[in-house]
């Protein structure tokens, strides 16, 4: 094998050392921690024959841009790529294989089927040793159970177990802080890393990070000092996560809302009421993709039916015509003074639930929050203008339960064909009896 170059940030040295069962690593955007876990893995994997890791997001197909980028991205910095095998197409199961027999396979845990096909992964070589659980405060702590149980029995040569979670830390309420770090524990090493510690960061970024602290004190405290979120000022504290049933007849109405963007989000969700209660279904949460782009991605899965308005960022009327264009019932979202926090305020009033696949509406929701004037030190009737793309987007989709004015959602018919053409004959029958 020929020499590795590798570079790594001093502030993961404990991890590296560590065989605690439990590596708990919480830090703020920019710090590395993902980066250097990806490569650690590779490197393990690559030297200790009988391993075999699996690398676990909420929703599998995040893992696409995520773990796997990450682990592939490492395998090409070291120029290991005779030593691993991975597949990069769309439609094939996400694996990278080395040549020793480890392997990494990519799960998520986001309904019955995924949780059971995790209990039963087999690997052709060795047994499971590793979890990494990227984004980790996407998952519920019984999803959390179901991975610690996967990890059992005896390891031959030295092997150890261990799971690696991986996130930013968005808030103090969260199962993750009062499991892991508010008691002790031998079993588990927490660490802590921002992007001050990487010294492998880019000066703009770095800068950006610096000029959030002005902008947004309270989201700077997550998103650059890694610390647990605060619960002081946040805009919504009635909504729940839960798995929704998709099956949108069941809901009085449904609409989508859309906030347009490019560098920051642009976010669409498909939105139900039913007994004056909102549930968040689904979501489409892309950054610097395209009107056409995204078009295309709402269509190839299907996620968004076109016989539904889609009330939309008013600011961008072009936009609106391409959704159009594409056969969607896309239309401005009517604003006026003081319209934002009208919507808010009609939305504080009802609960909303929202399904554990739209992880960008809960991670927005968890910390949209009022400003704070930092003269007086209260908060004001202005949200901060960071971080609420989804929340724009669920503004904008309630619409209609709100004023009930301009163009109402329809009803939609999810009868199969078969009952379809059942009902019509009924009512032909019917007829002719009279």
């Amino acid at each position: 094998m020929h020499d590795i170059s590798i570079k790594v940030n001093k502030v993961f040295a404990p991890v590296h050392k560590s065989k605690h069962r439990y590596v708990v690593m919480k830090g703020s955007a920019g710090s590395g921690k993902s980066v250097d876990t990806a490569q650690q893995y590779i490197l393990k994997l690559l030297t200790e024959p009988g391993r075999n890791l699996i690398c676990i997001r909420k929703i599998e197909g995040s893992n696409r841009n995520s773990t796997f980028a990450e682990l592939t991205g490492a395998i090409n910095r070291l120029e290991l790529q005779e030593y691993f095998s991975f597949s990069l197409s769309p439609t094939a199961p996400m694996r990278i294989v080395c040549k020793n027999g480890n392997e990494i396979i990519f799960a998520g845990l986001n309904d019955q089927n995924q949780r059971e096909k995790l209990k039963s992964v087999t690997f052709a070589k060795g047994k499971l040793t590793d979890f990494w659980i990227e984004e980790a405060t996407e998952l519920a702590q019984d999803d959390f159970e179901i991975i610690d149980d996967r990890l059992r029995g005896d390891l031959p040569n030295g092997l150890f177990y261990q799971i690696k979670l991986t996130f930013n830390p968005v808030s103090a309420t969260h199962w993750i802080k009062k499991y892991f770090f508010d008691r002790e524990d031998k079993n588990v090493l927490t660490h802590h890393s921002t992007y001050r510690d990487n010294t492998f960061i880019d000066k703009a970024y770095y800068e950006r990070m610096e000029r959030r602290k002005e902008v947004d004190p309270e989201g700077y405290q997550v998103y650059g000092l890694g610390e647990w979120g605060s619960t002081e000022g946040i805009i919504f504290n009635n909504w729940k996560i839960d798995t929704l049933k998709q099956d949108l007849s069941m809901y009085d109405d449904v609409a989508i809302g859309q906030d347009f963007g490019f560098n920051h989000a642009n976010a669409i969700l498909l939105l139900g009421i039913k007994d004056n209660e909102i549930y968040v279904l689904r979501e489409l949460y892309e950054n610097n993709k395209d009107t056409s782009e995204l078009i295309e991605l709402a269509e190839n899965d299907n996620v968004f039916p076109k016989n539904i308005v889609m009330f939309c960022d008013a600011a961008e009327p072009d936009r609106i015509k391409m959704w159009r264009r594409a056969g969607y019932r896309a239309v401005e979202c009517k604003k006026g003074p003081g319209s934002v926090n009208a919507q808010i305020d009609w939305l504080k009033q009802r609960k909303i639930y929202i399904d554990s696949s739209c992880t960008n509406t809960i991670a927005e929701i968890g910390q949209w929050r009022w400003k704070l004037d930092r003269t007086t030190n209260l908060y004001t009737e202005d949200p901060v203008p960071i971080f609420d793309d989804a929340m724009a987007a669920l503004r904008y989709g309630v619409q209609n339960w709100r004023i009930r004015g301009g163009v109402e959602a329809p009803k939609v018919d999810n009868r199969s064909a078969i009952q379809k053409e059942k009902d019509k004959l009924e009512r032909l029958g019917r007829r002719k009896r009279r």
